[in-house]
């Protein structure tokens, strides 16, 4: 199959997107208002951009009805700071719970039962009990495209990282963090690591072989096509 990007609708063009760069980190970032009101969002389009100094990158779109920005770029966008915060096994129907586009007076952290931990550099909050929060000032801001959407880039000014997943040498113990991650609509748990090369007859055995499901659907399911999914990373 061959798809020219020039044919597709921006949903269309979102859906090969989400299934086709697998998996993706999930940044998900704590907020401020000017007012004060907490606001708490996954995003799967973030990434590490730069080293000195460190650097991250956040794409945002529009919700979901294509028009209204979100809050969490309207509050990055006024304040000028945001946290991103480590997505694990045991918060990820919360995380996936804070996608929900709330009024934007509601203080997200409470509206989904999360507390809520002190920043020190930067007014957001991080998620209590997220084992690495990266709190960060806003380096640029670039629009992309004609629809809304944004590209922020921030540069990280404190580490948060958990005592007991930090190791000598300033290595991060990642095989004891159970992290999370997006597929399409989709999340999967990062529960196995290898370096290169392996077995041939491992590499057989692994050949065709589907990923499991934790959840208990069926084969195949994915709720890229129902009602409680929209292209805007929303859910409903």
């Amino acid at each position: 199959m061959i798809i020219d990007s020039s044919n597709l609708d921006p949903t269309s063009a979102y859906k090969l997107l989400i299934g086709s760069i697998l998996p993706r980190a999930i940044g998900w970032v704590s907020t401020q208002s000017r007012s004060g009101v907490a606001n708490l969002a996954p995003i799967s389009f973030f990434t590490a951009v730069g080293r000195k100094p460190p650097m991250v990158s956040l794409s945002l779109q529009p919700r979901s009805d294509g028009v209204t920005l979100k809050d969490t770029y309207l509050n990055i966008r006024d304040t000028g700071e945001f946290v991103v915060n480590m997505v694990t096994l045991e918060q990820a129907h919360h995380m996936h719970r804070s996608a929900f586009e709330f009024d934007s007076d509601i203080d997200e952290f409470d509206a989904v039962g999360l507390e809520k931990e002190a920043s020190v550099a930067v007014l957001p909050p991080r998620v209590k009990g997220a084992p690495i929060a990266l709190e960060c000032k806003v380096e640029r801001i670039i629009p992309m495209g004609d629809l809304g959407d944004h590209v922020v880039f921030g540069e990280v000014v404190r580490f948060h990282i958990r005592d007991d997943v930090y190791l000598q040498g300033g290595r991060i113990d990642t095989g004891a963090l159970q992290a999370v991650g997006r597929l399409a609509a989709e999340y999967t748990l990062v529960h196995n690591a290898f370096t290169t090369p392996l077995d041939e007859q491992l590499l057989a055995s692994m050949r065709g072989r589907r990923a499991g499901r934790l959840d208990g659907h069926a084969d195949g399911y994915s709720p890229i096509d129902t009602k409680e999914w929209s292209a805007s990373g929303a859910t409903r």
